[in-house]
């Protein structure tokens, strides 16, 4: 196959999850063999970082590239959307340090690239072929992602949490084509106990329940729900059962399914296509760079 770019640059605008800033971004048609690139706007010299495993430099609630004096976050969305539409050259203009969250999915995304197309270009793409199998393993002892030889991209994720309301979820998918609507609508998720924890951290200062499933599994006073509320500088919600404070699941495994739509963004930071199958237990951020991060040095020198 062809290497593809978009058929028409496209704009984007929404609240940052984690600096709570309004940002816009411009998505663009790049030439053969550019990869997907970013480009910090707003900044003096409008510095760009590659969307490639090695400049990965933070990975909590968020995959962060950095490289020299230029830095975005919140990438994984995006990037899930570009590499299932097959989008192997573009340029992402963004005038703050992380993409927009929108809703919180990758659908708005699927939406615009529907709308704009892709072109098709000279080059062959350069897919990655995987002849034997990888095992990666995080340094916790719980997350580990394996990689086994097929003729298409595939994956397939399991997650469990402590909780009585979200505990052991599976999501697979065995054709990107099924993406924009199997995929793509499934937004990120946060538990209650999480939120004041996250906001001295300095984030998810954006969040709120337009752009994530928030969790609720404990009981809280409501005393306690105001205070996380004001903290937020969001209504407080009406709460009268343990579960998810916007109920409106798109998936009743939502949650498994964004797991994988966050494994497909980092993954696609190997700057190849792969031909592989993907199975993953308990994935997150970490884990998932960490592998595409090995590839890269040891699979695509």
């Amino acid at each position: 196959m062809k290497q593809r770019t978009i058929g028409a640059p496209f704009t984007l605008q929404g609240k940052g999850l984690h600096t709570g800033l309004h940002i816009e971004m411009h998505v663009k048609p790049a030439a053969e063999d550019t990869g997907i690139v970013i480009k910090r706007v707003d900044l003096p010299a409008q510095p760009c970082v590659a969307a490639l495993a090695e400049y990965v430099t933070e990975t909590t609630r968020g995959t962060v590239l950095r490289s020299g004096d230029v830095q975005v976050g919140t990438v994984e969305h995006g990037l899930a959307a570009l590499y299932a539409a097959g989008i192997d050259n573009c340029l992402i203009e963004v005038n703050a340090p992380e993409f927009p969250i929108l809703d919180g999915s990758a659908k708005i995304y699927m939406e615009q690239l529907a709308k704009v197309g892709v072109v098709e270009q000279n080059r062959e793409k350069n897919y990655l072929v995987i002849d034997h199998k990888i095992v990666y393993e995080a340094p916790n002892g719980v997350s580990r992602i394996e990689i086994v030889p097929a003729d298409t991209f595939a994956l397939e994720v399991e997650i469990e949490f402590d909780s009585s309301v979200l505990g052991r979820q599976v999501a697979s998918i065995d054709n990107l084509a099924t993406f924009a609507d199997e995929v793509a609508p499934c937004r990120t998720f946060v538990f209650v106990r999480e939120l004041e924890p996250l906001l001295k951290m300095n984030l998810i200062r954006g969040g709120d329940l337009t752009n994530a499933l928030v969790i609720y599994d404990k009981p809280v006073a409501h005393e306690e729900l105001q205070r996380l509320s004001d903290l937020l500088g969001q209504p407080c919600p009406q709460v009268d059962a343990l579960g998810y404070l916007n109920a409106d699941l798109r998936f009743e495994n939502e949650p498994a399914r964004h797991k994988l739509l966050d494994l497909i963004g980092d993954l696609s930071l190997v700057g190849r296509p792969i031909l592989g199958k993907v199975v993953a237990y308990h994935p997150g951020h970490s884990v998932n760079t960490a592998l595409s991060k090995h590839i890269r040095q040891t699979l695509c020198k």
